[in-house]
Order: C-alpha cells, then structure tokens, then sequence
C-alpha cells in the first residue's frame, strides 16, 4: 500500500516523551457451587497463564516495533500469572501515515519505531464474591514506551486478544521533547479519544464513556456491553435448564456486578431494568 510521506519532526536529540497506554479488562462469570466456582479460576488460569500472557505481549512487542530485552514471567497460586517484558529501541524506518494518525492498529503487523527504557507489563485478578455466585477475572497490562509511536497502536491487538465485557482504558502522554529550535512539545501525534484507536466494528458493541483532560494530555475510556445474554455469563450450563425466575434472579446479579465495575461505585440497586435475559 502506497503512504503519503510524513514531515519528520526535527528534534534536538532523542524524542523524550513517555506515552503510557492502561488497558485493563474485565470477564463476569456466575456459578451454582463452589466446586464450579472453583472450575471457572481454573479455566481462566488456563486460558490466561504466563505462557499465554508472554506471546501476547511478546506480538505487541512486534506491532510496536521494538526489541525485547528481558522477559519475567510467573504463575500464581492459588491464582494469577503476571508478565514483565523489557523493550528496547529498534533502529528501523520512518514511521508511515498508519502509524501518526489517530486510527485503529494492526492485528498484528509489524510496526517499525525508535523506542528506549521502555516495558510492559500484564498482572492478572481472578476473584469471587464470598456468597453470590459471582465470580470476576480482571487483567491488567501497561505499554510504556518513549518514541515516536503511540503504544495505543497496540490497542486493536489487544480488544482482539481478550475476550471483555468491559474495558477500562487509560492513556497519558508524559513530559516533553524539544524541537531544533528549543521549542518544547508535549505531545507529537494527534488524538482526541481513546475511541479513535478502536474499529467502529467493536465500538458498536460498547456503550463508552470518556472523560478527557486536553491540557494534561490525559485520555480515559470506559467500556461495557451493550447486548446482554444469560448465557455468556453461565459456566457449565445455560439458562434454559433454570426456572425463569432464578435465571431472572442471576440476571440481576451479575448486571449489578457490570453496573458498579462501570460505573466506579457500590450500589444498593442495579442501574438498569431487566426487559430480557
């Protein structure tokens, strides 16, 4: 594909700006008995272990174009992995058009860029509420990267890697660089939203909120489901082997667990009505 050429930016030196992307997601679970409770963390565990957790940080890793430096990784007990991968810079061509301007990243071509003193990082938080049934698997994984390209180039990837009923996205732009003239930037690409980095596809299945701080380079994106099947939500049956009233019952409990997770907050009363489940 044929790019229009970019005007580099002339700086004095390296390109000092720190640009941090939190992607944290969240997976909603319900469970009959302690023993499928149990079940579910040992799925998760599965499915998200350090070895899982390794290549996907190790492909964004790729899509950002560095190199990695030092890899730590480890499992958990009873539960949780994390992963720490050290990335240094990778001396290749200039950035494209795809790679400056605010839209969505690859899944997952090679993006080439100049980067240093730079990691990410993924923890995850598998957790159960003591008596309710609800079970919660959070993960979370920070790009730092100092450079010219924005870390949230990986952010596509990343959507693509988890399976979430929310997302809570955090973007800051730290510091500044100097152009040849002395003049400082604070920040060298545009963007006025998170949501400018994600496909229209997924922001369709999103209600998202976004609270924006312009001059402090601040970016935050709040994502949950707009539809909503009982069935996602059951580990090992489905909602056609309850009485509709139980299923009724869950429904509520498991979309008050979204509610207060998107919303920040503890409530007394689910912020929604029930019209089907």
């Amino acid at each position: 594909m044929e790019h229009l050429d970019v005007p580099k930016l002339k700086l004095h030196g390296f390109n000092n700006l720190t640009k941090t992307l939190s992607f944290n997601m969240y997976d909603i679970c319900y469970t009959k008995t302690p023993k499928d409770r149990e079940a579910y963390i040992d799925y998760i565990d599965e499915q998200y272990n350090a070895d899982r957790l390794t290549q996907i940080l190790t492909t964004v890793t790729q899509i950002i174009g560095a190199n990695i430096l030092n890899i730590s990784k480890q499992d958990y007990e009873p539960q949780g992995a994390s992963v720490t991968i050290l990335i240094s810079e990778n001396p290749l061509p200039q950035p494209s058009v795809d790679q400056q301007c605010a839209s969505p990243g690859p899944i997952p071509e090679i993006i080439a860029t100049h980067l240093d003193k730079s990691h990410i990082t993924v923890h995850t938080y598998p957790e159960y509420h003591p008596t309710d049934g609800i079970s919660t698997f959070r993960a979370d994984i920070d790009v730092s990267t100092c450079g010219e390209i924005s870390p949230l180039k990986a952010l596509n990837y990343l959507i693509h890697s988890f399976d979430a009923d929310m997302m809570t996205l955090d973007y800051k732009v730290r510091g500044f660089t100097r152009d040849i003239t002395g003049n400082k930037l604070f920040i060298d690409h545009p963007i006025d939203s998170i949501q400018n980095f994600i496909p229209e596809h997924i922001k369709h299945l999103y209600h998202m909120i976004d609270v924006n701080v312009y001059q402090e380079n601040i970016f935050h994106t709040k994502c949950k489901l707009k539809n909503f099947d009982l069935n996602n939500y059951l580990f090992g049956y489905t909602k056609d082997e309850l009485h509709p009233g139980t299923a009724q019952s869950i429904a509520k409990k498991v979309r008050h667990e979204m509610d207060e997770i998107f919303y920040g907050t503890n409530v007394t009363e689910a912020m929604f009505t029930i019209d089907d489940y």
